[in-house]
């Protein structure tokens, strides 16, 4: 069996990481991830996705990117039950990213040191 997503994409935002209570780091993303195909109207839809980001990896997310930056990111679904009440119960998706593949040439605080000189 095979549980594997590959999506390439721009950050929709500056990661920004958590620290769990139980010590763990998570960054939850947005990849905006453009269709293969045009729709009706002969443009390209653009999918906003969700993605978790763990440990090591929410780190290095956090270093070296920022809203913009292009990335590959291989990845796994996994669903979890949300309960809204005692008749109503749903499956969830949840993308929980596995490796991280960096697109954007430009290194975070090189980009930032741009924006100081166009200020």
């Amino acid at each position: 069996m095979v549980n594997q997503l590959i999506l390439v994409g721009r950050l929709t935002k500056d990661p920004e990481t958590k620290i769990l209570a139980d010590g763990r780091k998570v960054s939850d993303v947005i990849l905006a991830v453009q269709r293969g195909f045009k729709n009706m109207e002969g443009t390209y839809d653009t999918d906003f996705i969700k993605i978790s980001v763990w440990e090591g990896l929410a780190t290095a997310i956090e270093s070296y990117c920022f809203k913009g930056t292009m990335i590959a990111v291989k990845a796994r679904l996994q669903t979890y039950k949300y309960e809204l009440d005692e008749e109503k119960k749903l499956n969830m998706l949840e993308v929980i990213a596995e490796r991280i593949t960096f697109l954007s040439s430009t290194h975070k605080q090189e980009a930032a040191l741009e924006k100081e000189k166009k200020a």
